[in-house]
């Protein structure tokens, strides 16, 4: 993506795009990084024509490289879905208690963190950390192909699990005590960190231009984009869906880590508190399974035909370890609908009504978990990110939860990307201008809540599949 400030107005253009999705490798899924390099290189190509100011990266949390004195990959990178980590969150806890990994870090318990990736590693594969001079998430490897210098941006490096949310350095002591090296550890910088400049070996015609870090943790930039933490709660809708909100400081109680909440880096010194839904990665894999019948159905067919199919036929816990990467999402929906009792779904429109019905009840249960650890209410929802195009679900979320829908920008972790540039370079004096700027140059719409007695009756169903799942 390509963005143009004039005359206080932020225009958006898209360069190039180009696939992303992990592949398998003797049985392990892994990502095609230097694929993704490639990309990334024809990208800076087409924008040889204009001089540019600066370049930032984000991607996505968690997933690492371990890399040698050289500078060269010891092994491509796992995929967070790759299953090395099943039970392994579990055998830390018999080392280091829940509680005291949630009281260094504030981060929420999710079976890919990085640490246990890393703890998976040392126990599963302990040459490859022993041939590892260093350690670095995806943005952190990109940026230093880019610019030559290797360091950990800090919003993207909380998502590790190894930050101390209140120290803001590596929670050291932790992976002492679990046997993790801490010598593999990088530098932590904050976002608006100019790196330095485009290596020529990267692009020659761009050689030179400034490389800044944004929030290099693509939901980090998003949070970026737009002004939050006061009537309005953060929902960035995608793959995965993340919804929370900004604030000054981690909240890290008992309460916080009972309701599972993670306190992740934010920019200008901000924390995000916020929680991790399962997203539209299950219509995604339904969409995967039906292809493979050869029944290829659009995206956007499918939310026009579930419009029309019969509310509440079946309720989902979006978070089910059961969707977590099954073979076959379509089966394993019909698997939840059986252990809890529900009818089977018929078609694809009431498997796509039935997912985001239940991403809405979702939703809502999150943001009253969140009302109670803030003590706001928090009247509208800012929905960002692809599934801000999603009318239908969009107004689902209004109706399921009585509060106001604010959908866009879709493009909001560009943008925050871009604001933190814009903020590194001189381009604005504050976070606070970008968001402004931001604001004005991209339209939003707005659903207000209707049906909502409707909902009420089985937002307490729901919540018993809920309490299913979690038995």
């Amino acid at each position: 993506m390509r963005a143009s400030l004039s005359g206080g107005v932020i225009t958006l253009a898209e360069v190039y795009r180009f696939p992303n999705g992990p592949v398998r490798d003797n049985g392990s899924l892994r990502w095609d990084i230097y694929r993704l390099w490639r990309e990334m290189q024809s990208a800076l190509g087409r924008c040889s024509d204009a001089p540019l100011e600066s370049v930032g990266v984000d991607a996505w949390g968690c997933d690492y490289g371990l890399l040698r004195a050289d500078g060269s990959l010891v092994e491509v990178p796992f995929a967070y879905r790759d299953g090395r980590t099943q039970g392994v969150m579990e055998h830390v806890f018999e080392t280091f208690s829940r509680e005291r990994i949630y009281a260094a870090t504030g981060i929420q318990f999710l079976w890919f963190n990085t640490l246990y990736q890393l703890y998976a590693a040392c126990k599963k594969a302990p040459h490859t950390i022993a041939a590892a001079h260093r350690f670095a998430t995806i943005p952190d490897i990109l940026n230093y192909w880019l610019s030559g210098t290797l360091s950990a941006e800090y919003t993207n490096a909380t998502t590790t699990q190894c930050v101390d949310a209140v120290k803001r350095t590596w929670a050291t002591d932790l992976l002492d005590e679990l046997g993790i090296p801490t010598r593999l550890l990088p530098e932590i910088v904050e976002p608006g960190t100019v790196l330095g400049p485009l290596r020529k070996e990267a692009d020659r015609a761009l050689a030179g231009v400034p490389i800044v870090t944004p929030a290099c943790h693509d939901t980090g930039s998003a949070f970026a984009a737009v002004p939050v933490g006061n009537a309005a709660a953060f929902l960035s809708s995608g793959t995965w869906s993340l919804l929370g909100t900004e604030l000054p400081g981690p909240i890290i109680t008992p309460r916080a880590m009972e309701l599972d909440f993670t306190n992740e880096g934010g920019v200008c010194a901000t924390t995000r508190l916020l929680k991790n839904i399962g997203g539209l990665w299950l219509l995604q894999s339904c969409r995967n399974s039906w292809a493979a019948t050869g029944r290829d159905y659009a995206y956007d067919e499918l939310v026009v035909a579930a419009a029309s199919e019969a509310p509440f036929q079946a309720l989902l816990d979006p978070d089910s370890a059961g969707f977590r990467n099954p073979d076959d999402m379509v089966m394993a929906i019909d698997g939840f609908c059986r252990q809890t009792g529900q009818p089977s779904l018929d078609g694809p429109p009431s498997y796509s009504r039935a997912i985001m019905e239940s991403l809405a009840f979702k939703y809502r249960a999150v943001l009253e978990s969140l009302e109670e650890l803030t003590g706001k209410r928090f009247e509208e929802i800012r929905v960002v990110g692809g599934g801000a195009r999603n009318c239908l679900l969009n107004q689902f979320t209004a109706d399921a939860t009585g509060r106001t829908v604010i959908a866009g920008p879709v493009e909001a972790t560009a943008l925050g990307n871009v604001a933190m540039q814009m903020l590194a370079t001189g381009a604005v004096s504050s976070l606070r201008e970008a968001r402004a700027i931001i604001d004005r140059s991209f339209p939003v719409e707005r659903f207000e809540p209707a049906d909502t007695d409707r909902w009420e009756p089985h937002y307490h169903r729901f919540l018993e599949y809920l309490e299913f799942t979690c038995a």
